[in-house]
């Protein structure tokens, strides 16, 4: 496997929580309104958290592109952005 096809299968690996990273805080600022910690540090958190999420489910099941661990993503991501709401205390 060359370096180019190893990138591009990382990238590949890590798309959907990239994704979620970028798409998550302004679902959550359209849904709540704008919360307390800024954009850019939600996404950092999201991808972080996000990539950790993808590579427990390659650890979990042996191998990538599961429902489960996808279910768990989107899990860890709305209830971090919940909590990085502050939504627990109501509007």
């Amino acid at each position: 496997m060359t370096l180019g096809l190893l990138l591009l299968h990382l990238w590949g690996f890590v798309m959907p929580a990239l994704a979620m990273a970028v798409l998550m805080p302004w679902a959550s600022r359209w849904a709540l309104g704008k919360g307390p910690w800024p954009i850019r540090r939600r996404m950092a958190v999201h991808a972080v958290s996000g990539v950790v999420v993808l590579v427990a489910g390659l650890w979990l099941h042996g191998q990538d592109g599961k429902m489960s661990t996808y279910i768990a993503l989107v899990l860890v991501a709305a209830t971090l952005e919940w909590g990085m709401q502050r939504a627990w205390k109501g509007r």
